[in-house]
């Protein structure tokens, strides 16, 4: 008895750019939206993409916040450095890594022993985060629908557990903002991005030349020399203030997971 092979859905050749990959190159963050607001169609489309992504044993280790008031937004926006656009986006969603729920699940069906979240567990929610939020971005720009992803979001621990009532197990991974935007910022021009040269190695890691490093500068800089460049982006991002503060608020949030896999959970951390 034979058996047929299954049939190839796609045609022998595959055109070299398809509408997904065209909007993926076309994508490019978004700060200045129109007023009008989204529809629920289009809301719930955007958040349908965000459940359909791929996730680490089906488990959807994040949890999506809508933030919708207005004083809940006007807080956030000066937490994330005072970015006013983050309070009159039509949509706002704050994607968090949550390590949280499924202990609970386990303690609702009377598993013994369960250990304490750790580390590892923390890093595999932010990557289900992270495909979760921009399966959202890129289903919001096939509707026409622009975005901007906010990193000032892991900053000030404290106080950002208080305004979202985020609780130990739980990491703000990703604040997205969406709307239409204007016709300004449909018409700016897209960063450049480095070179597949520079940035894909086979068969493991290897440090990059000083050509290589040149290289990657090189579609950034504009008129400017390298050093006098590198040095301002320098000052300007990684030595700066915010960035201080986002390690340490992200070191309060890591106080909370086991880093030795062995600690046992004491479930009244899940009430």
């Amino acid at each position: 008895m034979t058996t047929e092979e299954p049939k190839n859905p796609l045609p022998d050749s595959v055109p070299a750019s398809t509408v997904t990959t065209r909007e993926l190159q076309e994508r490019k963050s978004v700060r200045v939206f129109r007023p009008e607001p989204l529809s629920p169609q289009v809301r719930e489309t955007v958040l349908e993409a965000a459940f359909e992504a791929p996730t680490a044993g089906n488990q959807q280790l994040y949890s999506i916040i809508e933030i919708k008031n207005e004083k809940t937004l006007q807080k956030l926006a000066l937490l994330c450095d005072d970015q006013p656009f983050i309070a009159t986006a039509p949509l706002v969603l704050a994607f968090v890594a949550d390590c949280r729920y499924w202990p609970q699940i386990y303690r609702a069906a009377g598993a013994k022993k369960i250990r304490r979240p750790g580390v590892g567990d923390l890093l595999l929610a932010v990557d289900d985060s992270l495909i979760a939020a921009q399966n959202a971005v890129s289903a919001a720009w096939s509707l026409g629908v622009g975005s901007c992803y906010i990193g000032d979001f892991m900053e000030n621990a404290e106080a950002m557990r208080e305004l979202l009532h985020l609780p130990s197990y739980v990491f703000p991974a990703a604040l997205v903002v969406f709307g239409y935007p204007t016709q300004k910022q449909l018409e700016r021009r897209k960063p450049s991005r480095s070179s597949r040269r520079v940035m894909v190695m086979v068969d493991g890691y290897q440090d990059r030349s000083p050509e290589d490093l040149h290289e990657i500068v090189e579609v950034r800089r504009g008129s400017q020399d390298f050093e006098s460049w590198v040095q301002a982006f320098c000052a300007r991002k990684y030595n700066s203030d915010f960035s201080r503060e986002m390690t340490r608020s992200v070191g309060v949030y890591l106080a909370d997971f086991d880093s030795s896999g062995s600690e046992e959970l004491d479930l009244s951390a899940l009430d």
